[in-house]
């Protein structure tokens, strides 16, 4: 409501709520809240051995797999949840803290279509957030560290369209996660499939054995057999 009422960012607008809300309390928003909520998360079935075996099947490959996030949740969150250590970077809204912890002010905001810009950000591997200059500078496409064309974008939201479909558009594999649990949620990953935005749809369960491990080897399986080709490609002998 707020957001519509003044034209503000829907992601800005619960920021400032979320704090607002805090201080009618008479209770500071701190960062060691944040952390709390994280540590107590639940993860997804086999999300905690997940990065070990893809890593490893990866490695089988030749191929090196390397994990990121991009997310407009809380970053501090994000990063006290037990498997944060598997992800070489997290993009994710955060505020800045005065130096007794407290939350003064957001110091990234990460929406729907600001997202694009950490897909670039890997792409180029410039993966600072204050670094524009180095990301905004023109690389071949064929020299970035990692193409578009080796991405898998998983997600379950609206508010990943953007990515999934630039994933998708560029070669790369867009997959639409969803809890077998929440109809709402199965719905969105239809639509998703449906306005062609995703390549797949699996139900989030990352047990080894799963539908989606399955398709996630799948999709390695591929990316080394293109990979495999791309160096013939043109060479006399």
């Amino acid at each position: 409501e707020l957001a519509s009422q003044h034209h503000m960012d829907a992601i800005s607008a619960y920021l400032y709520m979320l704090q607002k809300k805090f201080e009618e309390m008479g209770q500071p928003l701190t960062k060691q809240q944040f952390e709390g909520v994280g540590k107590g998360i639940v993860l997804y079935n086999g999300v905690d051995t997940w990065f070990k075996r893809i890593n490893k099947y990866g490695k089988k490959l030749g191929l090196e797999v390397e994990h990121y996030i991009i997310s407009s949740g809380m970053k501090e969150i994000i990063e006290n949840v037990t498997v944060a250590g598997e992800f070489k970077h997290i993009y994710a809204c955060s505020y800045f803290y005065d130096e007794n912890g407290f939350a003064r002010w957001p110091a990234q905001i990460v929406n729907y279509t600001t997202k694009t810009q950490y897909i670039f950000r890997i792409n180029k591997q410039v993966l600072d957030e204050n670094d524009a200059e180095d990301l905004n500078t023109y690389i071949d496409p064929k020299l970035r560290p990692i193409p578009l064309t080796k991405m898998v974008y998983v997600a379950d939201g609206l508010t990943d369209v953007p990515c999934m479909r630039l994933i998708k558009e560029y070669g790369g594999r867009s997959v639409a996660v969803y809890n077998e649990k929440s109809t709402k949620a199965k719905k969105i990953a239809e639509k998703l499939i449906r306005e062609e935005r995703a390549n797949y749809m699996v139900k989030a369960d990352y047990s080894e054995g799963s539908e989606m491990e399955t398709l996630m080897k799948m999709i390695l399986d591929h990316m080394s057999a293109d990979s495999a080709l791309e160096a013939l490609e043109g060479k006399i002998k």
